[in-house]
């Protein structure tokens, strides 16, 4: 990128401290599809002057895998380590582009002595545009159809179903959605570390069927807030063929698409 990214060892030795602190995740550090959502992020908030640093070097999985596979243990190590860098920094706010991270620092952490306002990635941009400081022109996706999937952690987990589709409804395009969405929405497969091993048998995966309900309205664009699930549905896309003609993409991605960035 044509920008440098500070860490907040290097605001500390300024004797300063960010707006927020950006928590990466695994996925956006070093999963390759993921990393461009993080690049995407990162480029919307340096056009609009945000102040953020990342840990770096520093940074940890949140052990939230670990946790869901069942084993407390390795999550507690791992949660206590991250609390003790955060709280030598400061930190008072997180913005995270991964449900996973978002739900695991929000609603594990303070019971370790980890006490931050953590918000995802759509409810920052929101919270921005409304301020002002974020303005959203999507001509380029004018009358373009996209449909949105709910990832369960940013959803049914923490009840914010509404900043995605506010980005979202600011592309011009035409929002369409599942009949299985909301407080109703289908699992992409990954969540609660089956991300990271193999399906049980069945007759059909669930990545599947959920991909086949997004491409049944024909979409342009199959919109994801989550780097699970859009690895989990761009599968799903491949799998019937339509990654010619079908792309998935994080909202933020979108959001750099329309700024030209």
């Amino acid at each position: 990128m044509d920008f440098n990214i500070k860490t907040m060892a290097e605001y500390a030795a300024e004797g300063k401290s960010p707006e927020v602190l950006f928590w990466v995740g695994c996925a956006g550090s070093f999963d390759d599809r993921a990393k461009k959502i993080t690049k995407a992020f990162c480029k919307i908030l340096n056009k609009i002057e945000v102040e953020f640093a990342v840990l770096g070097q520093e940074e940890s999985c949140t052990g939230d895998p670990a946790k869901r596979a069942g084993n407390e243990f390795v999550f507690q190590m791992m949660a206590l380590t991250n609390i003790e860098v955060l709280n030598a920094y400061e930190v008072k706010k997180i913005v995270t582009a991964c449900p996973h991270c978002f739900n695991t620092l929000k609603n594990e952490y303070p019971s370790l002595g980890g006490h931050y306002e953590v918000v995802h990635h759509t409810q920052f941009l929101k919270t921005l545009m409304e301020e002002g400081r974020l303005k959203i022109e999507g001509g380029a996706f004018k009358g373009k159809k996209i449909t949105f999937h709910d990832p369960c952690y940013l959803g049914r987990a923490n009840n914010e179903y509404e900043a995605p589709r506010i980005l979202l409804e600011k592309l011009d395009a035409e929002l369409v959605e599942m009949k299985r969405c909301k407080t109703n929405g289908l699992c992409c497969g990954a969540g609660g570390a089956q991300m990271f091993k193999e399906p049980e048998k069945g007759n059909k995966d669930i990545n599947i069927e959920r991909t086949e309900e997004a491409l049944s309205f024909q979409p342009k664009v199959i919109a994801t807030g989550c780097p699970f699930c859009n690895t989990m549905m761009t599968d799903g896309v491949k799998h019937f063929n339509k990654n010619e003609e079908v792309v998935v993409k994080d909202i933020v991605e979108l959001l750099a698409e329309a700024e030209d960035l």
